[in-house]
């Protein structure tokens, strides 16, 4: 029996139940899954990785609240698409605007744009004011940080779920589904005899892995054998450029860019940055990684490629393609050559941590903030030292919670810049920083 449907649409869910993973979202308590009941979701935004479900689960949700379901796609619509979407909308509107409001509301549209994020800015704006008027209910999905990608008004407008990469047991439940349910495979009777390769290919991907699983399943009925950790690799290999095309190794390419620029390989580095170019990848996504690598992997230890990494960010969104890869190169070497420094990193998650720990402690009297009589009375800013009334713009005293008071947090990163710092600290704070 021959199909030309890929599995990946064939297993693709038809009810809430069925739905894999994430239960963080849809689960019996969470705060999603009690909307759904009550048939008034938000607009929303589904951002996360790729093949985790986030198509699925609009077409879900419309399906469960019996919602008219429109889909764009940001990659192939423009502005007149989008346009032509809210007047059906509004049409539907008007056909309902004798019936009650909340008859109405179940009616209300559902509008689901995949990959939001190469939304430019007008577009974004057209989509504004139908969200405002409650003309549709926006669904987003988004593998990009919506606070970059999507503008602040839209965003302010829509509740923000993140999706996680699906567990082992998560993918390993959905092999076994597809091959006792799905019409093609079972007719195959495919046995498998190791899973750790399809996982490992699939990277936590539930569209990847179906892929491999689909592309295996046929070899291994062609050439009589069962699925193993090598047969899976030979066969993948021979047909990569499967996955090149559908640009599925995006996040497998990037992570070894950045680890390459971490690890002070530029040579490395600069050829991840060729196959991301020559693969189309979006530079502004490129440039956006090394800002943030410039503060997570270098820092303090050569303050200099925070600003070098930002003028880039900038520069590529001026220049663009095929220009811009003479501005990525430079700023990729640079920072893969520069001296490298996790401290302020570890520093913000040590505190973060202590805050989850310990929740909202006390700021200090003499540090509050004392602009009526009352509060001055009760002692807010007294005792406060001003240090620029003091020799050197420093004095001693405590500004942590009293309850975290003499806490270190920020441990200079062992570099000529930063030992510099831990001696103007060990200077100032003396046992603090005695190390």
């Amino acid at each position: 029996m021959a199909t030309r449907i890929p599995l990946a649409e064939r297993m693709r869910p038809k009810k809430l139940e069925d739905y894999v993973g994430q239960q963080h979202i849809i689960g019996h308590d969470a705060v999603l899954y009690h909307a759904i009941q009550q048939k008034n979701i938000p607009s929303m935004l589904l951002w996360g990785p790729p093949g985790v479900g986030k198509t699925s689960l609009a077409l879900l949700m419309a399906k469960e609240l019996g919602r008219p379901f429109f889909s764009l796609s940001a990659i192939q619509a423009g502005v007149k698409d989008i346009r032509e979407v809210i007047d059906k909308a509004e049409r539907l509107m008007n056909l309902n605007q004798e019936q009650a409001a909340m008859n109405f509301n179940q009616e209300q549209p559902i509008l689901f744009i995949d990959e939001i994020h190469r939304f430019s800015k007008s577009q974004q704006d057209s989509l504004l004011g139908a969200v405002e008027r409650g003309l549709v209910t926006l669904i987003g999905a988004t593998t990009e940080n919506p606070s970059f990608e999507v503008i602040s008004a839209l965003l302010s407008r829509c509740q923000v779920y993140v999706l996680e990469h699906l567990s082992s047991e998560d993918l390993i439940g959905l092999v076994e589904k597809s091959l006792h349910e799905d019409e093609y495979l079972k007719a195959l009777n495919i046995e498998i005899e190791e899973y750790e390769a399809i996982l490992r290919l699939s990277g936590g991907d539930a569209r990847k892995l179906l892929n491999v699983l689909e592309l295996v399943s046929n070899a291994a009925v062609l050439h009589h054998e069962p699925i193993t950790n090598a047969f899976v690799l030979k066969q993948v290999q021979q047909n990569m450029a499967i996955y090149d095309k559908t640009g599925e190794q995006h996040y497998d390419i990037i992570s070894a860019f950045i680890k390459s620029i971490r690890g002070s390989d530029p040579n490395a580095a600069i050829y991840w940055l060729a196959r991301m170019i020559e693969g189309g990848e979006d530079p502004s996504f490129i440039a956006r990684r090394l800002l943030i690598l410039a503060s997570e992997d270098i820092g303090n230890a050569n303050p200099n490629a925070l600003l070098l990494a930002n003028t880039c960010f900038q520069a590529v969104n001026v220049i663009g393609w095929p220009e811009s890869r003479i501005i990525l190169a430079q700023a990729v070497t640079y920072l893969a050559s520069s001296p490298k420094s996790n401290a302020s990193y570890e520093a913000i998650n040590k505190a973060q941590a202590i805050v989850k720990q310990t929740g909202d402690l006390s700021v200090p009297l003499h540090l509050r903030n004392a602009p009526t009589k009352l509060m001055k009375e009760l002692n807010y800013g007294a005792e406060y030292k001003y240090a620029h009334a003091y020799p050197g713009n420093f004095v001693l005293q405590e500004f942590l919670p009293d309850q975290l008071s003499g806490m270190t947090l920020y441990d200079p990163g062992k570099n000529p810049q930063e030992e510099k710092l831990r001696q103007g600290l060990r200077d100032k704070w003396k046992e603090k920083y005695r190390y």
